[in-house]
């Protein structure tokens, strides 16, 4: 029964999406029934040969219906079909002339001829049907195609009309409940859904629903994924949409379509409306390298209008979602429109375990797997990240052909998609490999011996796309203030590799090169930023300005003078310089630990940090 209705299905599917070929199909067929009809039906004759037949005694019997006489004779006869041919018959069709003839039925009871009648039929449906077949398909494929462009959003009737699908409640539906972490973020959408299902009760203070609500953070951390369970928890009708279905070639396209899309909503109203991706409509209007582009700020613009123009739109709540704030225009932001903006930032430590214990959930996870150690492991991974390293982790298990995941397999996922894939056909030499092995063992001995810097996790010299080695340390505890001596801790730990290169191998190597940079900028934050320099303490001299694309700035702009920008510089100068000679020291002050971790290195290629702190003692 199962095959049945799977092949049933796969015939449909196919009809669907091959309508020319069951057109081609349904002609071929009417040609051949009709070209069969014709080869089976009996020659037509004139009347003058049928009398001639008759009186001659040689017709065997007759049907007569109508005007028309259908026969056979009792021995072929020749007929005359043009140009001096003739043709042998035994079957034939012939008329009885429109004035009559009396005296037919008494000649054939004459000559013994065998009668038969039938009613003379009504032009029947059938008849006309196959007569028209081949236009009634040509229309019917017409009209299907117009109403399967208008049903994917095409047509020209239809070019006006929103885009918008309408989500209805199902058993199936996410709800706020499956949403792991961003606890403050539901707790602000589950009040807009408690306005719109009682919204009496805000009426009744003098108070009014919030016309807007704008979700803001990073890619991958759950935007549209709080959207769908709106959609699911809302007992109201829910309209998705994103910014790019208001996008068209012709100037007012969108703008039609957001009316539309909001007169759609005050007719189902309580509504909700949710936007995605709403920097490609919502653009900051005038601004840009090449100017403004018509058909966005026209979209904006009536936007804008709907949300909170001279006609109030009663009910209707918008929700969006950017990962782009800072280039929206501020008529969106003022209060009115998006009255609430709701920060959906990377997850914590504790709401990544609770993401991973939700992803986790249909994959077979062997024993030593620990999700709160997992979690403490992936600082600044989204919840994107976090079900991109589970898979990875699941397709790396099957690879090995294991019936379920462990925690190795999780950890090179991890690394996969930190470092890039393993560069198993690199072909280094032992001194290559020596210094690289020097380089990480330098990073891991400082930071072992830093007081304030981070726990040691793992330490690996196996190349990879983004780097030839990397030492990884975990923070304990999610931090939200850095005090400045764990930021000279940090300095250190960046400049042990290139420390330990001129320690052990009295050079410098393009290894460093990541490493420096980062120890560059860190150094630059902590003198214009956060006023950690002698010179500038208590200070905040910036120097980020807005996006050069916005069309704002077209270069960097500095609230200083070029003095002070010489001073900031020498600053900076000064902080590595004395984070690199305090790295030195460490080195030289622990040889003989650094010696040990490198050769272990040379050895396994990875260590865990807890032997790696065995080997450095410390």
């Amino acid at each position: 029964m199962e095959d049945s209705n799977n092949k049933s299905r796969d015939i449909r599917q196919y009809a669907r999406n091959n309508p020319w070929t069951i057109l081609l199909f349904l002609l071929v067929f009417w040609w051949l029934w009709s070209s069969v009809s014709q080869f089976n039906a009996p020659p037509h004759i004139s009347y003058t040969t049928f009398y001639s037949q008759l009186r001659n005694g040689n017709i065997q019997e007759v049907t007569i219906q109508g005007p028309r006489i259908e026969g056979r004779l009792d021995s072929p006869a020749q007929r005359q079909i043009g140009d001096g041919q003739s043709e042998e018959f035994s079957r034939f069709v012939t008329y009885v002339p429109s004035f009559g003839d009396e005296t037919l039925l008494t000649q054939l009871e004459e000559n013994g001829v065998t009668v038969q009648t039938e009613p003379e039929p009504d032009a029947t449906w059938t008849e006309i049907l196959i007569s028209f077949l081949p236009f009634i398909l040509l229309m019917a494929l017409i009209i299907y195609q117009i109403r399967r462009s208008q049903g994917q959003g095409g047509g020209m009737f239809s070019i006006g009309k929103n885009k918008a699908k309408l989500f209805n409640r199902s058993e199936e539906s996410v709800t706020l409940g499956d949403v792991a972490g961003a606890e403050g973020a539901k707790t602000e959408i589950q009040e807009i859904i408690d306005f719109l299902k009682n919204p009496d009760q805000i009426h009744a203070l003098g108070g009014k629903t919030p016309k807007g609500c704008l979700l803001i953070g990073p890619p991958g951390t759950g935007k549209t994924l709080l959207a769908r369970a709106v959609a699911g928890e809302a007992e109201v009708p829910f309209y998705s949409i994103t910014g790019s279905d208001f996008m068209e070639m012709f100037v007012g396209v969108g703008a039609s379509r957001v009316r539309n899309l909001f007169q759609e909503a005050k007719k189902e109203s309580p509504a909700i409306i949710f936007i995605d991706e709403l920097d490609s409509i919502g653009r900051q209007r005038g601004a840009g390298l090449g100017g403004g582009h018509d058909e966005r700020e026209q979209t904006l613009n009536q936007l804008l209008s709907e949300m909170d123009g001279f006609e109030p739109t009663e009910n209707v709540v918008v929700i969006s979602a950017t990962n782009r704030p800072d280039i929206l225009d501020p008529a969106l932001m003022r209060p009115g429109r998006f009255d609430r903006r709701i920060t959906v930032d990377l997850p914590k430590t504790k709401d990544r375990e609770e993401i991973l214990e939700v992803y986790a959930h249909s994959k077979p996870l062997a024993d030593d797997v620990d999700m709160a150690d997992l979690a403490r492991g992936t600082p600044g991974f989204s919840g994107a990240d976090l079900e991109n390293m589970l898979n990875e982790a699941a397709l790396l298990a099957a690879r090995k052909g294991a019936d379920t995941i462990h925690k190795e397999d999780i950890e090179e996922a991890r690394d996969k998609i930190l470092l890039g894939l393993q560069r198993k056909g690199l072909a280094l030499t032992d001194e290559e490999k020596r210094m690289i092995a020097y380089h990480e063992a330098g990073h891991a001995a400082v930071g072992a011996f830093s007081p304030t810097a981070d726990p040691l996790h793992k330490i690996s010299i196996v190349p990879r796309t983004q780097s030839m080695g990397v030492t990884q340390q975990l923070p304990e505890r999610e931090r939200y203030i850095y005090p400045k001596e764990y930021m000279l801790d940090r300095l250190s730990v960046m400049m042990g590799g290139r420390a330990a290169e001129t320690l052990v191998f009295n050079t410098s190597t393009s290894g460093a090169e990541n490493d420096l940079k980062q120890a560059t900028q860190l150094a630059r934050q902590m003198v214009q930023d956060w006023g950690m320099s002698e010179t500038f303490q208590h200070m905040a001299l910036g120097g980020r300005s807005q996006q050069v694309f916005l069309g704002e700035e077209i270069a960097q702009r500095r609230e200083y003078s070029e003095a002070t920008a010489h001073e900031v510089d020498k600053e900076i100068q000064r902080i590595l310089a004395e984070a690199y000679d305090r790295t030195l020291r460490i080195l030289t002050d622990h040889r003989d630990a650094l010696d040990r971790l490198a050769e272990a290195l040379l050895e396994d290629e990875e260590i865990e940090g807890r032997k790696a702190l065995k080997l450095l003692g410390a």
